[in-house]
């Protein structure tokens, strides 16, 4: 065979593998309003900077006539790029191939690009579009999903994992999205369950459809499971770079700096009357974030799962952070099981790429109740308070009204290593609310009184007056400063300047055994 030849094979074979299952098959994946594996990594990625790997690879199985059925590259497309000039590596399951199943070569391949992801240091993202294991296969595509878990839990807070649901996602084959750091699913088409429909009906008699078994409404709603939803393939790409805009592409590097046009001393008067006078009162916590950020911009996580404690990144003078803050617009900011774990996740995963966390806090203590008890809202409650207190990254609070009971306590209070702790004249601080904690202190006066409800209201007032602000709690050392509202932004952005260069360590250990 010439060199001519071996050219026109290359042609040819390069033409075979961009098919992947053919014309009829990729019509198909078009007419359900789906794009090709190699179509999103074209969206994703920077324009011209993919390099396909592997890309004449066929499977290994010979059972079931299986040997006369190959199709170059098998079911999955892997390389790596660029996004926004940096590098990132890439899978994406090609469903027009065996409905996009996992054989013992599909793993290899995804495993390749893993284990060079970790080695060079950039962010991993898969797009997920699979049927799940290759039934002819056996346990070779079980070992290939094993292999996927292995590297996913080693890469685990070492460099950035994304994934990407564009189809189907079941059984074993949700424990690799489950274990990266966030879940982005589509509207339509974007399923994750471990049991599908069929087999539910068989086995407990329940008839439940795919969309509200593990559609994304359910999982960014009900379970957590998904961070981000977008309403087409085309947005849910684009949202993955905006993401990738906030993370250092490992955990030896700083955020990625973007230099901004908003003045860092910008003080925004509306902060002076956003808190309401009356305790009772709610606002919305977004409001507050809005007008502190760079641009006003707040990238919101898991927007609609636990609403009563918002997660997310921003900019402070062109510096990434992360965003913890009580919602007193949902539940009244109490923390409940979900809150804890949403943002006890969050938190930890600013932790391992050098992101500082931003605390707001208002917070009236844990929502009381059996169901939460009986759900382990002690053990849930507590993954909040470990994931604050072994955060080494710079942690700045911003107590903005109540700080009660265990919720003063777990919101990065200086208790638990809060590098800077801030309040507003608004801010209470105290084991209690007033109603509460009279009922305890006073109960003796308030059974010898002739007027009970007269002496509350008196008593009440007198404990307002001592807690109703946060000058006690700055006398003692654990509010550093007591700020005016609008001096939020400045302020922060200073904290973070003087914070920059911070050295933490936790003892030398193996790992700690946070309560799961």
């Amino acid at each position: 065979m010439t060199s001519t030849d071996n050219f026109d094979k290359l042609r040819d074979l390069n033409q075979m593998a961009e098919l992947g299952g053919g014309e009829p098959r990729a019509r198909r994946q078009h007419e359900q309003g789906k794009l090709l594996a190699r179509e999103r990594l074209d969206l994703l990625l920077d324009s011209g900077s993919f390099v396909e790997l592997d890309r004449l690879r066929t499977h290994d199985c010979r059972d079931f006539e299986m040997d006369r059925q190959k199709f170059l590259g098998d079911a999955v497309v892997t390389g790596f790029g660029a996004v926004d000039g940096r590098p990132v590596y890439v899978f994406s399951q090609d469903f027009t191939v065996f409905g996009g199943s996992l054989s013992g070569v599909v793993a290899e391949k995804i495993c390749k690009v893993m284990d060079m992801a970790v080695k060079n240091g950039a962010p991993i993202i898969g797009i997920n579009d699979s049927g799940g294991a290759r039934i002819q296969e056996g346990v070779m595509s079980l070992a290939g999903y094993g292999e996927i878990f292995q590297r996913n839990v080693t890469a685990s807070g070492v460099v950035p994992q994304i994934s990407a649901i564009m189809g189907p996602c079941a059984g074993g084959a949700v424990y690799s999205p489950a274990i990266t750091d966030f879940v982005f699913m589509v509207k339509t088409n974007s399923y994750m369950f471990i049991t599908g429909p069929d087999v539910i009906k068989t086995v407990t008699h329940e008839e439940v459809t795919k969309e509200q078994l593990g559609g994304a409404d359910t999982h960014s709603m009900k379970s957590g499971v998904s961070h981000f939803t977008a309403a087409t393939e085309k947005d849910c790409l684009l949202m993955i770079r905006e993401l990738l805009s906030f993370l250092p592409s490992n955990n030896q590097e700083d955020p990625p700096f973007r230099p901004t046009d908003d003045d860092p001393l910008r003080r925004d008067k509306r902060l002076r009357d956003l808190v309401p006078d009356n305790p009772h009162k709610p606002y919305n916590m977004k409001d507050l974030i809005a007008a502190v950020v760079d641009e006003g911009y707040f990238y919101e996580v898991q927007r609609k799962y636990a609403q009563n404690i918002l997660i997310g990144f921003a900019r402070l003078g062109g510096r990434p952070v992360g965003i913890v803050a009580n919602q007193p617009a949902a539940l009244a900011g109490c923390l409940d099981i979900n809150a804890s774990v949403k943002a006890a996740r969050f938190i930890r995963f600013c932790d391992c790429f050098n992101i500082p966390v931003v605390t707001f806090v208002d917070v009236p203590g844990f929502l009381p109740g059996t169901v939460q008890e009986y759900q382990g809202i002690i053990r849930h409650g507590a993954k909040l308070l470990y994931a604050y207190a072994e955060a080494t990254v710079p942690k700045v609070t911003v107590v903005t009204r109540k700080a009660y009971g265990g919720g003063y306590i777990v919101m990065s209070s200086k208790h638990l290593r809060g590098d800077i702790n801030l309040a507003y004249p608004t801010g209470e601080i105290a084991v209690m609310g007033p109603e509460g904690a009279i009922n305890i202190v006073f109960r003796d006066a308030l059974q010898k009184s002739d007027d009970p409800a007269k002496t509350q209201a008196a008593m009440a007032q007198q404990y307002r007056e001592t807690f109703a602000n946060p000058f006690k709690a700055a006398e003692s050392g654990y509010i550093d400063a007591v700020i005016y509202p609008e001096e939020t932004r400045p302020t922060l952005i200073r904290a973070l300047e003087m914070l920059k260069n911070k050295q933490d360590h936790n003892p030398p250990k193996k790992h700690g055994n946070i309560p799961l």
